[in-house]
């Protein structure tokens, strides 16, 4: 299969979960993908992981809470392969899980800069590029917990209810401009962020018997969304949120 054949992917948080797979999945169908995360050794792996899609993962570090570094980052791409055509940006926190009233300031502007400080940085670094070519893919990888908010969650739901207007407003404006911004709001699937539920076998029972698709969602399953997101099978589609759950929002 050839559907992102010589396309420039770039993927935030791309050295584990969903993030990795998405880079796997893009890479498959001949992307190019760069990869980037905090932890360069996290990241070196992951491109040496598959000998299949061994030159098209490229792993870059690159903290998204520090400008400075996503500036140098995205310029850096674009000088070694001249485009991005899709940026996936997956890179979020849930660094807080308690009552609501109990919230530090410090957890606030943690979350608020790495769930949406980040993607709005980068997206205002990379859309400028796919606006002057007329055309390219923003997929931000949000949660069900912002559209339903989750108990004793508030930060983790909340950043992400904003995420999913942030994408509206750019595809809003971005669209008449040939780039198409979307949203995937995954349900619970089997990544580290979530281990503290699927872990648990009780949490993990109780969650189950409310999903009608009873398994527990794989990042694979939200890569494949993101690939029809990329590609231009989804040409006319902008401004949507896809909701990967098992059913779990309906129930």
């Amino acid at each position: 299969m050839s559907v992102l054949k010589g396309k420039v992917a770039l993927v935030t948080g791309g050295s584990r979960g969903i993030g990795r797979a998405i880079a796997e999945v893009f890479a498959s169908v001949g992307a190019t993908v760069v990869i980037c995360g905090r932890k360069l050794y996290a990241l070196d792996h992951v491109a040496g992981d598959n000998e299949i899609l061994s030159g098209r993962i490229v792993p870059m570090q690159c903290n998204v809470t520090r400008y400075a570094e996503m500036e140098g980052l995205v310029q850096t791409i674009l000088a070694q392969h001249g485009r991005i055509d899709v940026l996936v940006n997956n890179a979020a926190t849930n660094i807080y899980t308690g009552y609501a009233l109990e919230l530090g300031e410090a957890e606030f502007d943690r979350i608020i800069d790495v769930n949406l400080r980040s993607v709005y940085r980068m997206t205002g670094l990379v859309a400028p590029t796919m606006c002057e070519r007329g055309s390219g893919s923003i997929i931000n990888v949000a949660s069900t917990a912002g559209i339903r908010p989750e108990p004793h969650n508030l930060l983790y739901s909340m950043t992400n209810a904003a995420l999913l207007m942030m994408t509206k407003s750019y595809a809003l404006e971005l669209g008449p401009r040939g780039v198409r911004v979307n949203a995937i709001a995954p349900g619970l699937v089997e990544t580290e962020m979530s281990a503290y539920i699927w872990k648990d076998e009780q949490k993990l029972a109780e969650h189950m018997a409310m999903q009608p698709l009873r398994h527990l969602g794989q990042p694979e399953e939200v890569a494949e969304v993101a690939l029809l997101l990329a590609s231009e099978r989804s040409s006319l589609v902008t401004g949507q949120t896809f909701v990967v759950d098992g059913g779990a929002l309906v129930a």
